[in-house]
């Protein structure tokens, strides 16, 4: 007898256990250490279970990676909602960076560190993706508008990215060692050049 089709409901309800318990996973022993059946396994429920729920660990590792995506992305709209200058903008939008990653360090790394799906794959999460970015763009572009800093955005927008994604990495590693605290860098990040003059 065939089994009746799961409600939305039940859908819903067993993949967000899924994805909690995978983030874990996929944190722990990459993509690669990961399968349907090792999910089921932490889950408690039969080997077959997840393949109800996802037609594969790809379509699994890109529902995790679309809800971290989605809570990073709503942790600095938050972060900034009410600011108006775009200084502290920068700020706090570095802040809430470094906050998510220490509060959430699985979700952190399978957003950055675990190999992608090819582009184009998956629309919710390249849409979680590029909303994530955003704030980040935004804030950049406006601090331009302002003579603020100098450059293209969307240039500047990757470079403030990519220094305090290095940061926040080498502390997650235990790498920052040398006599500087992630505060004090994140700090340097964000400061105008003739502040720290």
């Amino acid at each position: 007898m065939a089994r009746a089709a799961l409600t939305s409901a039940e859908l819903d309800a067993f993949r967000g256990r899924a994805v909690a318990a995978a983030t874990k996973l996929f944190a722990e022993r990459g993509y690669a250490g990961v399968t349907l059946r090792s999910l089921a396994k932490a889950l408690g429920v039969s080997p077959m279970t997840p393949y109800r729920y996802f037609e594969n660990k790809e379509e699994l590792f890109a529902m995790v990676r679309t809800e971290a995506l989605h809570r990073f992305a709503d942790v600095q709209r938050d972060a900034i909602a009410g600011v108006d200058d775009p200084e502290e903008v920068l700020r706090m939008l570095g802040r809430a960076y470094v906050s998510f990653a220490l509060d959430e360090p699985d979700a952190y790394h399978t957003i950055f560190d675990i190999l992608q799906a090819q582009a184009g794959t998956y629309p919710e999460l390249e849409s979680e993706q590029a909303r994530a970015f955003s704030y980040l763009h935004a804030a950049v572009t406006a601090a331009v508008d302002a003579e603020l800093m100098q450059g293209e955005p969307l240039q500047r927008a990757h470079v403030l990215w990519a220094q305090v994604h290095g940061l926040v990495s080498l502390h997650l590693a235990g790498k920052l060692v040398m006599g500087c605290t992630l505060d004090e860098l994140i700090s340097l990040v964000f400061e105008r050049p003739e502040a720290a003059q």
